[in-house]
């Protein structure tokens, strides 16, 4: 069970955030404070941070940038009313993740949440290459294969791919790839991912032919990876 610090001073809000994320599944501890939190984060190890700027001894961003500096690789979400960019520019720039503006919705919170964790989880795990049939995507040059076909992809383009290779023969939908990929950037649309689909598309076109597996459109679920031909093995 992932455990998630909450460091919020308001206490309804951080009552009601470690009450709907235990709904959720995870393990919750709070804090008001900065010397609250850097003492809970020392204590029980969480696997990611909900961080408040404005607390009542100093600062969420000092909190931050401790945790990092003692080698907390874990995702950091910041959470606060200031909305201007360069409270954002901040805040990201001392190594958090995310920074969601208040008022915000739960489940978007709790998407964007999974989201990280899932990427981080991705991130240090010990792969470096993937395979669906016919179809090798070495991770590390971000070079893929499908018999004498070969494309080389650009990072957010390799990020995609192996999305859809780790679910093969599954559609995802445009807002899940959307919240994995591009959800902690700001002035993005849903549509960059039809963009990213196309540029994928683009550069897998002679796979098939190899044996590959087809980047399809799913009506009203999304896109898929799906495995095509009597010799596809996966």
């Amino acid at each position: 069970m992932t455990r998630i610090l909450i460091v919020e001073d308001d206490i309804d809000i951080r009552g009601l955030l470690a009450r709907g994320l235990e709904a959720e599944g995870f393990d919750v501890g709070t804090a008001s404070n900065v010397e609250d939190a850097l003492k809970g984060a020392r204590d029980a190890t969480p696997g990611a941070v909900l961080l408040d700027v404005g607390l009542p001894d100093g600062s969420g961003h000092d909190v931050c940038r401790s945790l990092r500096e003692g080698g907390f690789s874990g995702p950091i979400l910041f959470l606060s009313a200031r909305d201007e960019i360069r409270d954002r520019a901040e805040g990201l720039a001392l190594g958090a993740d995310d920074y969601i503006v208040k008022p915000f919705e739960f489940e978007e919170l709790v998407a964007r949440l999974r989201t990280h964790l899932m990427r981080r989880q991705q991130a240090e795990a010990p792969r470096s290459r993937l395979t669906a049939g016919r179809l090798i995507f070495d991770l590390d040059t971000r070079l893929v294969t499908c018999g004498e076909a070969s494309a080389r992809l650009t990072p957010r383009e390799a990020e995609l791919l192996a999305m859809l290779m780790e679910r093969l023969g599954k559609p995802v939908s445009r807002a899940e790839i959307f919240d994995h990929l591009w959800a902690s950037q700001g002035g993005l649309s849903l549509n960059v991912v039809d963009v990213y689909i196309g540029y994928l598309r683009s550069k897998m076109a002679d796979f098939v032919r190899h044996g590959g597996p087809v980047l399809t459109t799913v009506r009203g679920k999304g896109f898929m990876l799906e495995p095509k031909g009597p010799d596809f093995r996966q």
